[in-house]
């Protein structure tokens, strides 16, 4: 797999892409990228979930120039769903070269896209029906548009929206480069790309088959500002011997792993930064033990050879169904059962739904745990430690002393304070942690507002542009 620095990206498209835990392309953008970015029209037949909207977003945005007044870019979605995902996603990869975004779709005041398309977004996301209405006011012109994405065409067309992409794409100038995605290719998608595309290149990304071994898989709906506490008392109730929590990027591995410390957890972190020597020495302090909570990227864990994880903690959910296979897949090795929790905040429901139909199988939804049951669960593991000595039976050296003071304390309180003594209470303090925003995912409210756009280049026409053949590879 490339990452994205080996694809001569910039550096504040790269940036981008590592601040949204973007470690290394997908099949999709490994294969799309570098062809976009040489100028070529792409056809791309992938399953949504595969990362496409970073594949054509990433190139987007890199061949918009930073500061434009003109929109040069325009994405069409079918949805109003799908236009305020896109069109987040691609301001977070712009987020530091300064390229904005603006959804555009019907259901919300056009009169207030108005007002936002005076902040001048260099790109356009938007559903044909309220595209063409802008175009009919002449508050959208596409006669600088250079890049052009159909996204879901086939869903499109099933909507009865061909004919107006038709006319959308009539408006586009002939030199625009363009690029269609769609999960399946029917004729009219196939006839729709010999009129409008040049030469286009076909990528197909083949679905793979999905499993996943004998886990107990469950989610918890949480608050971002949740998560951390969450983590605590799961921690204190099942008490792990050995588990690895997975975090998008490597600012929050390293900001979870010293909080984590922090609150008394023999914790340590690897990501791609690190070392070889240091990432060795990590692994061998986790498989001796003296490490308890692994706190690690995706990348970072890959390859990973532990039989004895008996948990799995998704602390941010990962960007594909894929990673999430590989991810729980750290667990239940060697025979052994695992369970594999996975924290979701209310506006990432949909990308759970997503990994569900995926692996096929329901995801689990169980309670927050509260901080009662945190310290029963301490307690249970206090009680469990203490039997065992009890059992080991090496205590003679300490008999003396117990009969002494049992002399003066009855054995009931004795025991309680004993007991409390051992038991690690939880710990509530505060703990600061950047709140990590999520792949496809931005505030709504400053997108909506047109704080944010994106686009691409020049000139007029596309139709008819020649009966080129799609060429297969």
């Amino acid at each position: 797999m490339k990452t994205f620095n080996d694809m001569g990206l910039s550096q504040l498209v790269i940036k981008a892409a590592d601040y949204m835990g973007f470690e290394e392309a997908t099949p999709i953008q490994e294969k799309t990228i570098p062809m976009v970015m040489a100028g070529q029209d792409v056809i791309g037949q992938a399953q949504t979930g595969t990362g496409k909207t970073a594949a054509f977003g990433i190139p987007l945005v890199e061949k918009i120039e930073a500061g434009s007044q003109s929109i040069e870019g325009l994405v069409i979605t079918p949805t109003r769903e799908l236009a305020v995902q896109v069109a987040e996603e691609i301001n977070r990869i712009g987020q530091f070269k300064g390229v904005r975004a603006l959804p555009i779709y019907g259901g919300q005041d056009i009169n207030r896209q108005i007002k936002a398309l005076k902040n001048k977004p260099q790109i356009i996301v938007g559903t044909p029906g309220r595209l063409m209405d802008h175009m009919r006011r002449k508050t959208v012109k596409l006669h600088r548009v250079g890049m052009v994405v159909l996204d879901e065409a086939d869903e499109m067309l099933n909507m009865g929206f061909i004919e107006d992409i038709e006319t959308i794409l009539k408006e586009i100038p002939d030199e625009s480069q363009t690029l269609l995605f769609s999960a399946t290719m029917p004729k009219p998608i196939q006839e729709l790309a010999r009129r409008f595309m040049n030469e286009p290149e076909f990528i197909k990304i083949e679905a793979r088959e999905v499993t996943v071994p004998s886990i107990d898989q469950n989610y918890m709906e949480v608050q971002e500002k949740q998560k951390f506490d969450v983590l605590c008392r799961l921690l204190d109730i099942h008490s792990p011997d050995r588990c690895i929590v997975f975090g998008r990027t490597k600012r929050r591995v390293d900001e979870l792993f010293e909080a984590l410390n922090k609150r008394g957890y023999l914790a340590e972190g690897i990501h791609g930064d690190l070392t070889q020597a240091k990432r060795d020495s990590v692994m061998r302090r986790f498989r001796e033990g003296i490490i308890e909570v692994l706190v690690a990227t995706d990348v970072a864990a890959r390859g990973l050879d532990i039989n004895d994880v008996t948990h799995i903690y998704n602390f941010d959910i990962p960007q594909d169904p894929e990673g999430y296979v590989h991810r729980i897949g750290r667990t239940g090795r060697a025979g052994k059962t695992g369970l594999a929790t996975t924290f979701v905040t209310p506006r990432e429901i949909n990308q759970l739904k997503l990994i569900e139909r995926i692996i096929r199988r329901k995801i689990t939804r169980k309670p927050v745990p509260t901080v009662s049951e945190a310290i029963e669960g301490q307690q249970r593991i206090t009680v469990e430690r203490l039997m065992k000595v009890v059992e080991q039976g090496d205590t003679l050296k300490y008999k003396e002393l117990a009969e002494t003071l049992l002399e003066a304390n009855d054995s009931v309180s004795l025991l309680s304070a004993a007991l409390k003594m051992l038991t690690k209470e939880p710990d509530n303090s505060p703990v600061d942690l950047t709140q990590e925003a999520v792949p496809g995912q931005r505030n709504r409210k400053k997108t909506r507002q047109g704080k944010h756009s994106t686009g691409e280049k020049h000139g007029n026409k596309k139709a008819n542009r020649g009966r080129n053949n799609v060429k297969n590879h």
